[in-house]
C-alpha cells in the first residue's frame, strides 16, 4: 500500500527539494499544502504533471482544511516543512511566526492524532505505520561560543522571535509523543543553502548584490559562524529520520561545514570573479559593506550530526567548497540571462 505523504510548505526552499528528491517514488503519494507566500514559489516543484503529486493552496492555521485533507487523502504521513523562517522578520513582525510555526503545528499533530490514534497510545489499526516527522533548526539551541557543538541533549535557548516560535513547536512535537504515543521523529538542521532558496537569505542576496554591481550586505564585523548544510543532503537525511528512524527521537542534521558569514562572502565573490567576472575588471569583493549587527544576533552555531550518522548512516555528500559551485551555477542562470 502507496503512502500518503501530507507535505507541508512544499513551494518552499527545503519543502520543494524535498518534493523534487521524493516524488520519482512509485511507493508514495504526495500532497503538498502550501500557502504559497511571499516566500514560496510553485515553480520550485519540477513534478512533470506527475501522477502521485496534488497540490492545495491552503493555511496550516485552517484548522477545517487540515481535517478535511487528512480524511479525503488519507494521510498517513507528515513532513512538516512550513514555516515562517526568516529572522530579520521576526523581528520586526513576530505574529505571523507565533501563528504559524505554533498554532499550525498544533493543528497538524491534532489532527494526525485525531485520525491515527484511537486514545492515548492506542493505534487506529489502519495507521500502526503512520508517522509525523517535524522540520526543525539548530537556532532552538541559542549560541556557541567559540567551540563545543549543539547535540540532541543541548538545552533549549532560543534567542530570537523565531527561533522561540520554532522552540515551541519542538515542544509541542514532544508532548504529543511522551501523552498521547503520537509517532512522531524530529530532525533539527544548521544552515541550509543551495538552488531555490528565497532572495532574502544570505548566500542568495550576495549572489544577486554582486552581480548587480550593488553593496553586499554583511551584518557586524562578519564574524558570526554558521554551519552550512547542502540542501539535496538535508533532503536525504529527512527521508532517513522519517523511514528508519525511531518514533520518539531527535536527529540532528548538520554539515560539518562551519565557516565565518565574511568567508562566505569572500568565497562567492572569488568564485564569480572566474566565472562571471566583472565589466570593469574589478574584484567582486570590493562591493562588500559592514551595515549594523542584528539584534541578538547568535554568535556562533554546529550541529554534532554523529547520532544520524551512527544510527541511520546518513552523511553528508557536499562540503561547502563542492556545493556553493552548484548553488552559485544555478543562481547565475536565476539572475543573470544574457
Amino acid at each position: 500500500m502507496k503512502k500518503s505523504i501530507l507535505v507541508t510548505g512544499g513551494a518552499g526552499f527545503i519543502g520543494s527539494n524535498y518534493i523534487n528528491f521524493k516524488v520519482n517514488d512509485p511507493e508514495v503519494r504526495i500532497i503538498n499544502l502550501d500557502k504559497l507566500t511571499y516566500a514560496a514559489d510553485i515553480n520550485n516543484i519540477n513534478v512533470n504533471d506527475a501522477y502521485n503529486y496534488h497540490f492545495i493552496k491552503g493555511d496550516i492555521c485552517d484548522a477545517d482544511l487540515i481535517t478535511k485533507i487528512f480524511e479525503e487523502y488519507n494521510i498517513d504521513t507528515v513532513v512538516h516543512f512550513a514555516a515562517e523562517s526568516h529572522v530579520d522578520n521576526s523581528i520586526t513582525g513576530p505574529k505571523a511566526f507565533i501563528e504559524t510555526n505554533i498554532v499550525g503545528t498544533f493543528n497538524l499533530l491534532q489532527t494526525a492524532y485525531q485520525l491515527w490514534m484511537e486514545g492515548p497510545n492506542q493505534y487506529n489499526p489502519d495507521y500502526k505505520n503512520a508517522r509525523f516527522l517535524h522540520v526543525s533548526t539548530d537556532e532552538v539551541y541559542g549560541t556557541l561560543g567559540k567551540t563545543g557543538l549543539f547535540t540532541e541533549n543541548t538545552p533549549y535557548a532560543p534567542n530570537s522571535p523565531y527561533s522561540a516560535s520554532k522552540a515551541s513547536s519542538d515542544m509541542l512535537v514532544r508532548s504529543y509523543f511522551h501523552t498521547y504515543g503520537l509517532p512522531v521523529v524530529t530532525t533539527n538542521c544548521s544552515n541550509n543553502y543551495g538552488p531555490k532558496q528565497h532572495d532574502e537569505k544570505l548566500i542568495p542576496t550576495i549572489i544577486r548584490k554582486a552581480i548587480n554591481e550593488e553593496e553586499i550586505p554583511i551584518y557586524g564585523d562578519g564574524k558570526n559562524i554558521r554551519d552550512w548544510l547542502y540542501v539535496e543532503d538535508h533532503c536525504k537525511g529527512i527521508d532517513l529520520a522519517l523511514n528508519k528512524g525511531t518514533v520518539g527521537e531527535t536527529y540532528n542534521i548538520g554539515g560539518k561545514n562551519e565557516r565565518e558569514n565574511i568567508y562566505i562572502a569572500s568565497t562567492i565573490c572569488t568564485i564569480l570573479d572566474r566565472v562571471h567576472p566583472r565589466n570593469n575588471n574589478k574584484k567582486y569583493e570590493e562591493l562588500i559593506t559592514y551595515v549594523t549587527d542584528r539584534p541578538g544576533h547568535d554568535f556562533r552555531y554546529a550541529i554534532d550530526a554523529s547520532k544520524i550518522e551512527n544510527d541511520l548512516g546518513w552523511k553528508a555528500k557536499e562540503n561547502f567548497e563542492t556545493g556553493i559551485e552548484k548553488t552559485i551555477s544555478w543562481y547565475l542562470k536565476k539572475y543573470h540571462k544574457d
